[in-house]
């Protein structure tokens, strides 16, 4: 887990003076940027069919430094490959140039998709057993390292082939041994070896996707591959819960994954990554909160054609009414210790019929610290079937309930512990009944009785309806989230006296008005979509 220092910590109160300072001076968005990034890094993607519809001019370079600098973006990544599509080289390095000489970070990324044999599974993707395939990403990686000295991989970086080759490959192993053995080998071999020994500075980025219960399944090791990459980033796009083509997800998914991989990957963990599909202004900009508040040092935006076309505008327009504010959430938040439920979802876990659970877990306004390691001096956890991956999960368990820990676990858990766990009185479970979507159905009379017995370990209180998120910060920050289309009210109290301060509101014109009396803080509204900070 990453831990705060003295200097870091120097700088990031550099970064606070400097947005105030900017604030007063009424900076652009792009100055205010330059000058928080310490606290926060925007940037973009051009794609490789972006480099030869956009960049591969002087007029279409100038309006993309424009749209950069109106929306505070001071990195760029731009790629080389795509979709079996590989950008001109000369395009490449004058677009690199041009966006330098603008001032403009530049690195690289490259997306496998369609590199060489189709995989039998989605048919963008490749075999990666196939001798010519791998071959061919060795080409494409020393290509991109003879022109960047950073390299994002984009998160199509796995596998899902059962063609005849793989089945014989594969002997006695799981697929998701095997894939996960394949493309680690892959990754080392005709990836990280060619790229250096072309360019020996290069640093290679690995993304991984937002669905970090299937990793295992489709060769994404995040062990093996974050040890061997030099950096790691996160995919925190979830969209439109409703949407039916890209949602289904709860907003609180990009916040748990960017904090698990970030406990993961330490001080490799660099950025997370979101788009605008499927989305509208709201959910676009809970997006970038989720990231941000989950500790990233630097968003994404996906991609610069599809943020000028369809809802991309408008979702753009919205997020720069943001951007500043995010800056100062961002250097509130940095290395600060999370203080909560611990939430573990051991790596290559199985979901079983839990899949996501941790995220719906977090809509019912229980603080969570996502974590990849079950550890027995918890305060309080939370537990799913995810847990079974641990060997030692019924003595560590156990030696929790034994302490007094209350520990909250599903049902379907719950029916694989033997029965003196699962009869103990600090035992508390979840009905799931394989549905996680369904725990945003309960109710807040519901949800009462198990906070009151999570949350009193951590000396607080909270009352709301669901769909309210609570984030506890460090020892002096609180962060309450409503995901919720209508104003609620809520209540927050504390065993001790604060006298807190709402330090930022999102969005600007959102309202959590509140009052405080000792240690209980009531909200009498806290607007729809709105995000409320405190510090005491």
């Amino acid at each position: 887990m990453r831990q705060p220092n003295r200097t870091r910590q120097a700088t990031i109160m550099g970064a606070l003076v400097l947005f105030t300072m900017s604030v007063t001076w009424g900076q652009s968005l792009w100055d205010l940027a330059k000058a928080s990034e310490d606290a926060l890094t925007i940037s973009t993607l051009f794609t490789a069919q972006d480099v030869r519809d956009h960049l591969s001019s002087d007029p279409g370079i100038d309006k993309a430094i424009d749209w950069c600098r109106n929306t505070g973006v001071t990195r760029v990544f731009v790629e080389t490959f795509r979709d079996g599509y590989t950008a001109q080289r000369n395009a490449l390095e004058h677009a690199k140039k041009r966006l330098s000489d603008a001032q403009i970070a530049v690195c690289g990324c490259v997306t496998p998709t369609q590199v060489g044999k189709r995989s039998t599974g989605w048919n963008v993707i490749s075999c990666y057993t196939d001798e010519p395939t791998q071959k061919r990403v060795r080409e494409i990686f020393e290509f991109t390292a003879s022109i960047f000295d950073e390299i994002m991989i984009d998160d199509f970086w796995f596998t899902d082939c059962e063609c005849d080759e793989c089945k014989k490959a594969r002997g006695d192993q799981s697929w998701s041994e095997y894939r996960c053995d394949l493309m680690v080998k892959v990754s080392r071999e005709r990836i990280l070896a060619p790229a250096r020994a072309v360019n020996p500075k290069v640093r290679i980025i690995i993304k991984y996707p937002q669905w970090y219960d299937n990793f295992h399944n489709r060769g994404y090791e995040v062990v093996r591959q974050t040890a061997d990459f030099d950096k790691i980033w996160v995919g925190t796009e979830t969209r439109d819960p409703d949407n039916e083509r890209w949602g289904r997800k709860a907003q609180y998914e990009a916040y748990y994954i960017m904090r698990w991989l970030g406990e993961i990957g330490g001080a490799k963990c660099g950025g997370g990554w979101f788009d605008p599909y499927g989305t509208h202004e709201a959910t676009y900009v809970e997006q970038a909160r989720q990231t941000v508040l989950a500790d990233a040092r630097e968003m994404l935006l996906f991609c610069y054609s599809s943020l000028l076309r369809e809802t991309g505008p408008a979702n753009v327009e919205k997020l720069r009414t943001e951007i500043p504010s995010l800056l100062k959430l961002a250097a509130m938040v940095r290395d600060r210790p999370l203080k909560g439920i611990a939430a573990p979802k051991p790596p290559n876990s199985d979901a079983h019929n839990e899949q996501y659970v941790y995220d719906f877990v977090g809509m019912l306004g229980l603080p969570l610290v996502p974590t990849a390691e079950i550890l027995a001096d918890a305060k309080a956890a939370f537990l799913p079937v995810h847990a079974l991956k641990d060997p030692q999960l019924n003595v560590k368990l156990g030696a929790m309930l034994r302490a007094g820990t209350p520990v909250l676990v599903t049902d379907g858990l719950a029916a694989k512990l033997p029965t003196d766990l699962a009869s103990d009185k600090n035992l508390l479970t979840l009905k799931v009944t394989g549905k996680p979507n369904s725990l945003l159905n309960l109710t807040r009379e519901d949800l009462k009785p198990i906070r009151e017995k999570l949350l009193a370990p951590l000396g607080i209180c909270f009352d709301a309806p669901n769909k309210v998120a609570l984030y506890l910060i460090g020892d002096h920050c609180a962060a309450v989230e409503n995901f919720n289309d209508e104003s609620v009210t809520a209540t927050l109290e504390f065993v001790r006296l604060v006298n807190p301060t709402k330090s930022l509101v999102l969005p600007t014109d959102g309202q959590a008005d509140f009052s405080c009396t000792a240690g209980r803080i009531e909200f009498t509204k806290i607007t729809p979509r709105t995000l409320v900070v405190l510090t005491y």
